[in-house]
């Protein structure tokens, strides 16, 4: 079986969850009632940020479990949403998508991340792009 594409995977139907867990999971005790997001819902929140705004991952989790009634936002699936949602945005813009019309992941994927250099673009262009809205 071919291994999906960043769109295929971005296009899942799987719906988003919340659940209570029943051990320990990363910075969450047992017992919390967990989120757990889809790459459509991080990229409609992505693409709400204002240029020249930054949010890291920590609060776009807040804000998400919030949102959806939990507690917290997984922390697994949300990074691997936000680097679905950045390939995406990325092979749009390979494709002649302009800067404008992609989602902005530079806003919440700082350049010294560890997904920052999972990334196919590296980390010059995230700092490029974080440097033109005078992110830090």
């Amino acid at each position: 079986m071919a291994k999906k594409t960043w769109q295929e995977k971005f296009d899942s139907d799987k719906p988003h969850q919340v659940k209570i867990i029943e051990k320990r999971f990363a910075d969450m005790p047992e017992g919390t009632k967990m989120f757990i997001a889809t790459p459509k819902i991080i990229d409609a929140y992505i693409n709400h940020i204002p240029k020249g705004v930054e949010v890291d991952v920590q609060t776009m989790r807040k804000d998400l479990a919030a949102e959806y009634d939990a507690e917290m936002t997984c922390p697994v699936t949300t990074s691997i949403f936000l680097r679905v949602v950045a390939e995406v945005a990325l092979e749009k813009h390979q494709q002649g998508a302009v800067l404008d019309k992609i989602t902005p992941f530079w806003r919440v994927v700082k350049s010294r991340s560890p997904l920052a250099k999972k990334l196919s673009c590296g980390t010059e262009f995230i700092n490029e792009l974080r440097t033109k809205e005078n992110l830090s």
